[in-house]
């Protein structure tokens, strides 16, 4: 079973690939090949085509439930339940959406948000609200999270925001049981709240109990993140393998003590391990994770009811059979490699082995095999690596998995029964938790236990494999300590730089705002750091700082903040806190008046590796209107120029023309005010005379920006442009004489990407013609 196994994941993963889904008729044709080798018995390509077909015709029922392009930002009515926890933050209220009505045409699960709300929301609760919709869309940076994808796989067919007109409206709730679990979990998280009202562990046990994030700190998951912790705080397979695995060894006790053989005691503790884990996925919300240990877990269990003598490994295979299967959009999350990688390692140092010793010796090795054979995919998909990991997880699982979780478990039951009791026992795990805690805080502190990596090529990986096998190999294992020079291709990793004299340009995709990095040979800058949304979110985190970690940048000459609008300076703070900076230049008081701050001023000049950069605005006056007294950055070589006018509307755009006239010529200009129509004049455009315009917007953002009269304009003046909302992040490199261009959506290309292609493709030395 392993090759057809390996071989269908292989189909499916090569259906994930395409930019564009075969048609109906391709499936068709695909499906009569398979015929061919299904008379011949060749199981391996039977599979592969398997594979093939069942993703692709999945993936066409996937696509077809996703928003259509005429109800996008539409207003609409839609009914339905409270699928998850709502989650407070800042302004609005978070939350997923289970639609009932409109039933056709419509999808299934959306993601909502509601600003001011008026009303309280619980989890179960059913509601008729006005909403506005987008189809799935995220941000596409490199080295920035793929939400976009997230929302593919985890079937949301639409984002929006709740209206409050008309009122949203509580309804009579129909009957089903994903509303009711819905309700049970919104039940548990309010009596947890009670139980354990200033506890700084409440948000942990919640995600222990129910599978609700939403209570964990920043600072929290930062100590986890570091310290390679975060699986033991989302219900995994491990999780519900132990619950279930301790229901199965009491229940099989128990039945066997009261003699009631005609059922055996192994028989019915496999039916109450499953049905076991079946609840607690069900307590976890049914996420995409829970779902597929809880059909790993019912390949075992049906091995171990059937009474099959089936080796590890044939479990695993049928169980990575049954999970894509049941979701071939499984290979697009990180935790399926991660589970079943780290599963299949177990059984390799563990099947056959001599001198298996005892817990703690089988534990360590636990540890130090997932540790070392994780450690290259973890490398590929996050470029760091946790080396008190295996330290942090030899102390941290068996208190979080033996103790603590079966522990809230029990209290989640008797929560309902014996309130007293399960407080008290709440309690003990809160302080055992904070204990933990304390000493997760200490070994996150210690120095140099986190290593950052650059995204390795393409061969690392398969290199690195070999190197793991080596490495868990036998003792006596010839040539089993060349796994360690075989692991050297991760960390050697050289990155393409900019030249002395280059200049490269890269506009963030970070929705309605504006963030740009110029490099230069040795040094960097960054201009503006886009918006801060609430205290969990904002666009240094979460695109900026990835970005800059993607490109191998640790330290930032100058951070420019063009003025104080959120959209320009809500990722400062983030920035600065994650890495280092020279010097800061703003027009804003708040940012140019810290020990390291400057104001910037028309006259300002500059040269890095023979690039030079010139403030060209505000002057030393000022403008009365804050947007018009935005930092207007200059950057040229010997070949290009480019133009950053950060807010800049119509009165400071006429007085750079009267300042500068020709001086304003440049290469590549970035469209004043995102291209509101209070800025981009004729007499600008006609003077800066670009090639190339990139506009920095949001996807079908609220302002409505850019706005159809400036395209117009541009149109009319025969100027080309690119669009951050339709194309992602958009890179620009002058070097050697050509201006590459390469916009991040083009680059990626998935089917369920939403992307215009670029006329010449990624990086091809052009200029488009979206624009014409």
């Amino acid at each position: 079973m392993t090759i057809p196994s390996l071989t269908f994941l292989l189909g499916i993963v090569a259906i994930q690939q395409l930019p564009v889904l075969p048609g109906m008729a391709s499936l068709l044709l695909l499906a009569a090949i398979a015929l061919i080798p299904a008379y011949k018995r060749q199981w391996p390509w039977l599979f592969f085509v398997a594979g093939l077909l069942w993703a692709g015709g999945f993936a066409m029922w996937r696509m077809a439930d996703r928003l259509a392009d005429r109800d996008q930002n539409r207003d609409m009515l839609v009914e339905g339940y409270i699928a998850s926890l709502p989650q407070q933050l800042d302004n609005r209220i978070s939350f997923d959406f289970v639609v009932t009505r409109p039933q056709r045409h419509f999808p299934d699960k959306i993601r909502l948000n509601w600003y001011h709300p008026s009303q309280q929301l619980r989890a179960g609760q059913s509601w008729r609200f006005g909403v506005k919709l987008k189809a799935p869309r995220g941000l596409m940076n490199p080295g920035g999270f793929d939400y976009e994808t997230w929302l593919f796989a985890n079937h949301i067919g639409a984002t929006g925001y709740a209206r409050n007109k008309p009122p949203p409206e509580a309804i009579a709730p129909e009957a089903g049981l994903g509303r009711q679990f819905a309700g049970w979990r919104q039940s548990i998280a309010d009596r947890l709240s009670r139980a354990l009202p200033a506890s700084e562990q409440l948000g942990m046990i919640k995600a222990l109990t129910i599978g609700s994030q939403n209570a964990i700190s920043p600072a929290q998951w930062q100590v986890f993140n570091t310290t390679g912790t975060t699986h033991l705080i989302v219900i995994s397979g491990s999780h519900i393998s132990l619950i279930a695995g301790l229901v199965f060894l009491l229940v099989r006790r128990g039945w066997a003590w009261l003699a009631m053989l005609r059922i055996s005691p192994q028989r019915m503790a496999a039916v109450a391990a499953w049905l076991t884990a079946l609840f607690y996925a069900g307590l976890a919300g049914y996420s995409t994770p829970t779902l597929r240990a809880v059909i790993m877990l019912s390949v075992a269990l049906a091995a171990i009811f059937w009474q099959r003598h089936t080796a590890a490994l044939q479990v695993l295979m049928l169980a990575l059979l049954a999970v894509l299967v049941f979701d071939p959009f499984a290979v697009l999350s990180v935790g399926f490699w991660l589970s079943f990688a780290a599963v299949a390692l177990l059984i390799y140092v563990s099947v056959g082995r001599l001198g298996r010793g005892g817990f703690w010796r089988q534990a360590s090795l636990a540890q130090v095999t997932t540790a070392i054979g994780l450690s290259p995919l973890l490398i590929v998909f996050f470029q760091k690596v946790s080396l008190i990991s295996p330290l942090a997880n030899l102390i941290a699982a068996p208190i979080i998995e033996i103790i603590v979780a079966p522990l809230a478990l029990i209290s989640i039951l008797l929560l309902y029964i014996v309130p007293s009791l399960a407080a008290a026992l709440l309690s003990g795990a809160d302080l055992i938790l904070h204990g933990l805690w304390r000493i997760l805080e200490m070994l996150a502190a210690l120095p140099l236990i986190n290593v950052s990596c650059l995204p390795p090529p393409w061969y690392a990986l398969p290199v690195a494999g070999v190197a793991v096998l080596l490495l868990l190999a036998p003792r006596g294992f010839p040539a089993r300590y060349l796994g360690v020079f075989l692991f050297l291709p991760l960390f050697f990793v050289s990155i393409d730089k900019p030249k002395p004299g280059d200049l490269w340009l890269t506009l963030l995709d970070v929705g309605q705002g504006l963030s740009a990095v110029a490099q230069t040979a040795e040094h960097t800058l960054v201009f503006d750091t886009g918006a801060k949304y609430s205290e969990l979110s904002n666009m240094g985190d979460s695109v900026l700082l990835p970005f800059l970690r993607y490109q191998g940048i640790s330290r930032l000459d100058t951070l420019l903040i063009s003025h104080n609008d959120n959209d320009h300076s809500g990722g400062a703070a983030a920035v600065l806190a994650g890495a280092a900076v020279g010097r800061i230049i703003s027009s804003a008081k708040e940012w140019a008046e810290r020990s390291d701050g400057e104001y910037c001023r028309a006259g300002q000049r500059w040269e890095w590796d023979a690039v030079e950069f010139e403030i060209l605005s505000p002057p030393e006056s000022g403008f009365a209107k804050e947007n018009n007294n935005s930092c207007v950055l200059r950057i040229h070589n010997a070949r290009h120029s480019f133009l950053l006018t950060g807010d800049i509307e119509e009165k400071t755009e006429t007085w750079l023309v009267d300042q500068f006239a020709g001086e304003l010529k440049s290469t590549v200009l970035v469209a004043p005010h995102h291209g509101s129509k209070t800025s981009s004049s004729s007499g600008f455009l006609q003077t800066v005379d670009p090639e190339l315009i990139i506009i920095p917007a949001g996807y079908l953002n609220r302002f409505g920006f850019p706005h159809a009269e400036v395209l117009a304009r541009y149109r009319q003046l025969t100027i080309p442009w690119l669009n951050t909302a339709e194309k992602g992040a958009v890179g620009i490199q002058s070097e050697a004489g050509d201006l590459r261009i390469a916009a991040e959506r083009e680059r990626r290309r998935h089917y369920w990407l939403g992307a215009d292609p670029l006329p010449a493709g990624e990086g091809a030395a052009y200029l488009p013609n979206s624009g014409k």
